[in-house]
């Protein structure tokens, strides 16, 4: 697991370990980045489903109750059949995209 900072967005990438093992990680190390938005960067892996996916919902969930964004980059699934609750795009770009847009929406008050 591999974090890096970019302004207030915490970027998690995984390369190795599965995605049990990377959520019980973010959750032991999740007061080092509560306060910021977070990016899970999921493209290095090769076998993905919808089931390693929703694992991250209690996460993203958690999170997005304290007005934080929460985003999986994942280009391996049918997004279609990701739940509403939480949100997975394919690329980093559309990651920061849907952060800023969620930024201004909390900033209007929605």
């Amino acid at each position: 697991m591999i974090i890096d900072q970019d302004g207030n967005i915490s970027i998690i990438t995984q390369e190795k370990a599965t995605i049990v093992e990377l959520i019980k990680k973010i959750q032991t190390l999740y007061p080092k980045f509560k306060n910021n938005n977070i990016i899970v960067a999921l493209s290095s892996l090769n076998k993905l489903g919808l089931e390693d996916i929703v694992e991250f919902l209690e996460l993203s969930n958690t999170h997005r109750a304290t007005k934080h964004s929460f985003v999986i980059v994942c280009d391996k699934i049918d997004l279609n059949s990701v739940p509403d609750e939480i949100v997975v795009v394919p690329t980093s770009k559309e990651a920061y995209d849907i952060i800023e847009m969620e930024e201004m929406e909390r900033d209007l008050g929605f």
